[in-house]
């Protein structure tokens, strides 16, 4: 297939709002897909690569080639061309990498250029989320969507699961089972406001269990062999020799476990999340890392035990398991509860001991992989600041024709000035940025005719409209981190919009000082 038939396809489903049409036109090219390509094709459509990461950024796709002018590229193409730029190590890989990106780029058409910019960068955004495209497999293979779902519970990888629907049907999804040693996607949870509301949802009684701000990791057994896998389902054993360690100390041989690791302070608490991110990343020196920033990890889920499959019982019942197979002290925190007060006393002490919040667990719910389970609710304190609109960026797919993310500042009374924090285009509604873009176009600074695309679909100069700081606007995030890409050396983690400030005036915004004291 070649790669116009997928930007095309993409540019269909970014300009169509309706869910139903979306998946329609998803399903069109899907049932037109060879079998050798369809996993390549769903994992394009996605907004995924087959190879995660290929060590390009903005910056490399800054200097593109003119584009051809006949679409000749398939998908075997393109993605034998990304492999090889993943290959590209060591001295003058760089280099390798520009040079292999001018072959891609040269081989395709404008419009293919724009969906590959978009695709690399992290930026398409055409509605095309799981659900959808599980839909999209299952109108394309004539099967029933909840055979997918099972199928990709199982198997963690939309692509591979929707390829076995396309060339097999139903009875190739069924084949798929919980192998150890095979990462499944995690269950994901959803969020309320308070304690007492997630209580209510899940229904009483139900757990809460300590909300640990580090790395969710799925850890597998069978025999002496461990493997880890990341919420993104990146092996990371070689990383994590405390956690195997803990693993083979374990009596059963052959388990799979859900959970989280993190590095902690000498009093328990624990470290900020860049630097458990930071040294679980680190591929290189573990062994001296073990020692400056060691790991600890917390199991809160048994997906297997003792060869037997957990996933379809209550969460009661895995738990029970969890307890007969891992010492408590490896084991999260948690409370069984119908009272509210009691559940709220909990999350304020885990607050209390520099955790994130709390998980509420309904008691009955089995495990959704690969889902936000109505059973999971997370809460958190809900941190907010009022910070001023330093620049805003023209958006793109459906939100084209609007200033969508915000540069965010807090206010220096030192200086008179604004120190950026980050940006966000989370929690704006389309009301809100009909409204925000004409605001923004009466105090621009920097030329805001609109964005003005590249030769790649690209964001030209119109790209980054600066502001005259004039506007506040309060912000919801979940913490603040450190960071080396802006100036004042922190920015928000989770940063959403909730309502512009109109009685406030810029310098009344919330300082660089009170950022850096939630920081610490």
């Amino acid at each position: 297939m070649l790669l116009i038939d997928l930007a095309r396809t993409s540019a269909a489903v970014a300009a169509d709002s309706a869910r139903l049409a979306k998946i329609r036109h998803l399903a069109e090219l899907l049932g037109r897909v060879g079998p050798d390509e369809a996993e390549i094709a769903i994992a394009y459509l996605s907004g995924e690569l087959p190879q995660r990461q290929i060590g390009v950024g903005w910056r490399s796709l800054s200097d593109l080639p003119e584009p051809r002018q006949i679409a000749t590229a398939t998908l075997g193409q393109v993605d034998a061309l990304l492999e090889r730029i993943k290959a590209q190590t060591g001295t003058g890989s760089q280099a390798a990498r520009r040079e292999l990106l001018g072959q891609l780029f040269g081989a395709v058409t404008r419009q293919e250029q724009s969906f590959l910019h978009r695709l690399l960068t992290g930026e398409l955004r055409q509605g095309a989320l799981d659900g959808v495209m599980i839909e999209a497999i299952a109108r394309a293979a004539d099967v029933p969507s909840a055979e997918v779902r099972r199928a990709l519970t199982l198997r963690g990888s939309l692509p591979a699961v929707g390829a076995a629907a396309l060339r097999g049907g139903v009875a190739e999804l069924k084949a798929f089972h919980l192998e150890v040693g095979r990462a499944v996607a995690p269950m994901l949870a959803q969020s309320a406001a308070s304690v007492t509301a997630a209580l209510e949802k899940a229904g009483a009684p139900a757990a809460v269990e300590w909300k640990l701000d580090g790395v969710r990791v799925q850890a597998h057994r069978s025999g002496d062999d461990v493997a880890v896998f990341t919420r993104t389902l990146d092996d990371i054993t070689g990383q994590v020799p405390e956690l195997v360690e803990a693993v083979l100390g374990l009596p059963g041989t052959d388990l799979v476990l859900d959970g989280e690791v993190l590095a902690l302070r000498p009093d328990g608490r624990p470290e900020p999340f860049q630097v458990t991110s930071g040294r679980v990343a680190s591929r290189t020196g573990v062994a001296s890392l073990r020692e400056t920033v060691p790991l600890t990890v917390f199991f809160f889920d048994a997906l297997r035990v003792g060869g037997a499959d957990l996933l379809d019982l209550p969460d009661q019942e895995r738990h029970a398991a969890l307890e007969t197979a891992v010492p408590a002290g490896l084991i999260t925190p948690r409370l069984v509860t119908a009272d509210a007060e009691e559940a709220e006393a909990f999350f304020g002490d885990a607050v209390r001991r520099g955790h994130e919040g709390v998980v509420v667990k309904s008691l009955g719910t089995p495990y959704a992989a690969g889902r936000r389970g109505a059973g999971w609710i997370k809460v958190k304190p809900r941190h907010t600041l009022d910070l001023v609109v330093l620049a805003a960026e023209w958006g793109s797919g459906r939100r084209r024709g609007w200033l969508s993310n915000l540069h965010l500042g807090a206010y220096d009374p030192e200086t008179g000035g604004f120190v950026m924090l980050g940006k966000t285009f989370k929690g704006l509604t389309d009301e809100l940025l009909t409204w925000q873009t004409e605001q923004f176009l009466r105090i621009a600074e920097s030329p805001a005719d609109g964005p003005a695309d590249g030769p790649a679909g690209n964001p030209g100069d119109g790209h980054v409209v600066t502001l005259t700081p004039t506007l506040v606007v309060e912000i919801a995030f979940d913490g603040v981190q450190r960071s080396s890409r802006y100036p004042g050396g922190m920015a928000l983690r989770f940063a959403r919009v909730l309502r512009y400030r109109p009685d406030k005036r810029p310098e009344e915004a919330d300082t660089v000082a009170t950022v850096r004291a939630i920081m610490l």
